[in-house]
């Protein structure tokens, strides 16, 4: 007689191996590129995508810029997205098809493809001071299957320079690249006094003789 629970186990089996697929369909962080992982991770086997980031790459402090994060190619059925930054004083605002997970932004759920290029846009605010940003973006181009074969991610980065950006620190005085001429200039002004307080002194003795 078949135990009436054995295909249930199966069915419980399979729906696990298919959990890491599913959890992931509605977005998470830290796969932006930032910190070095992508959703290459779990998602491998297909062919690599081409991404890009476009938007301004100088804004003024305070101010919102309009952004978009490209996916090309791959499987190019459905494609999700991570887009960080590594300022917690910037802060991005999501587009359609997006969500705001912590400080990052990611994809509701996969969304479609229109021909071979999906597009994400959303918003950076600047910080209210001067500082330059880097702005982390992964996409992955699947295949729609609601597996993990078949895919790829890709990542890429965009620098934004806030104001005047961020603050180029001086040369030490008397340092290596110091141009006044550092501890050389300043140990040789000694060695004048001391040759100019010595010429009185040089005129009293030939006196003397």
């Amino acid at each position: 007689m078949r135990h009436p629970l054995r295909g249930a186990g199966v069915f419980v089996v399979a729906l696990l191996g298919a959990a890491p697929a599913f959890a992931t369909s509605t977005g998470i962080t830290g796969q932006s590129g930032k910190d070095g992982v992508t959703c290459s991770t779990c998602h491998k086997g297909g062919e690599m995508p081409t991404v890009v980031l476009e938007g301004p790459t100088t804004l003024e402090p305070g101010a919102t810029g309009q952004y978009t994060f490209i996916i090309r190619g791959g499987a190019a059925k459905t494609g999700g997205v991570g887009i960080a930054v590594d300022s917690t004083a910037a802060n991005l605002q999501a587009g359609t098809g997006m969500k705001k997970l912590g400080n990052e932004l990611t994809h509701t759920a996969p969304q479609a493809f229109t021909g071979t290029e999906l597009r994400f846009n959303f918003s950076l605010v600047a910080p209210s001071t001067d500082v330059t940003l880097t702005v982390f973006g992964a996409g992955n181009s699947t295949n729609a299957d609601q597996g993990s074969d078949g895919d790829r991610a890709a990542s890429t980065k965009l620098s934004v320079k806030v104001g005047n950006g961020s603050p180029v620190v001086d040369p030490v005085p008397g340092g290596e690249g110091d141009g006044g001429g550092g501890c050389t200039a300043a140990s040789s002004a000694p060695v004048w006094a001391l040759a100019l307080m010595a010429l009185p002194l040089a005129a009293r003795r030939r006196r003397q003789r």
